[in-house]
């Protein structure tokens, strides 16, 4: 792939202006190429006005006045999305350095690629690398993530083995796809599942490079109210496929019986 090609970045956000900054500046300052960075805030404008005017000649920005949930948030970048790539990334990722042409040197057509993630304890993702450094962003040190995340790089690209984000793939697969589905009943909960399902059904290589790694404050989304909104997700994905979706503990593959 070609080291200097463009990618599009979507990054969703609610209401967390704190992380959306770090996220922002790191995608910015990480970076090889000059790529689009979209950020689409799904409604509480004034909440993140302050940080989407710090860095509006480096962004572009669509603003829904209402909360709309992380599915459409996530569409609706992408149909903004201005090259053929595009990487969709949470709001509380930090982006290491050279991103960009890390992923790229991973990629190829017809595949969906995540980079791996460093959280601060193991998770239902075994290839995920478990140092903390930082439970919240006031303990999180960009300069030491960025030393440490460019110590552990591997060259080694992984198949039948992602289905995780932040991932990055064809703008015409995910729109082949109908991107995520906006009928799931709880802010995008279990709908990640739901489209990766999508893709491993559809025969694109589910890959994961181990030569990016981005930070994820795990913590954030964690909680009774998370675990409440999981049961519904998993309800809907069973009454939309007939069956739960199912997680390969080893691969991370989603499939139904």
């Amino acid at each position: 792939m070609n080291k200097s090609k463009k990618i599009s970045v979507i990054i969703p956000t609610y209401k967390e202006p704190e992380y959306l900054d770090l996220c922002i500046k790191s995608a910015i300052s990480g970076q090889f190429n000059h790529n689009q960075i979209i950020v689409i805030v799904d409604g509480f404008y004034d909440l993140n006005k302050s940080v989407l005017d710090k860095y509006k000649d480096e962004i572009d920005t669509v603003v829904l006045e209402e909360n709309h949930g992380l599915c459409r948030a996530t569409n609706i970048g992408v149909y903004n999305a201005k090259h053929d790539l595009i990487l969709v990334v949470n709001d509380d990722n930090v982006f290491p350095m050279n991103w960009d042409v890390d992923l790229l040197s991973a990629f190829r057509p017809g595949s969906v690629l995540s980079p791996n993630q460093i959280e601060q304890s193991p998770s239902i993702f075994n290839q995920f690398h478990i140092k903390d450094l930082g439970k919240t962003i006031d303990d999180f040190d960009l300069h030491t993530f960025t030393q440490y995340s460019t110590s552990i790089k591997k060259d080694e690209v992984e198949e039948h083995c992602g289905s995780t984000l932040p991932f990055m793939m064809e703008k015409r697969d995910f729109l082949r796809l109908g991107g995520w589905d906006e009928n799931y009943p709880t802010n995008g909960v279990v709908a990640d599942w739901d489209f990766f399902l999508k893709c491993n059904i559809s025969e694109l290589m589910m890959t994961r490079t181990y030569n990016c790694h981005f930070y994820h404050f795990a913590q954030i989304a964690t909680g009774t109210q998370r675990r409440e909104q999981e049961i519904q997700g998993h309800e809907y994905s069973r009454y939309k496929w007939g069956s739960y979706i199912k997680h390969d503990p080893e691969s991370n593959l989603k499939y139904i019986d």
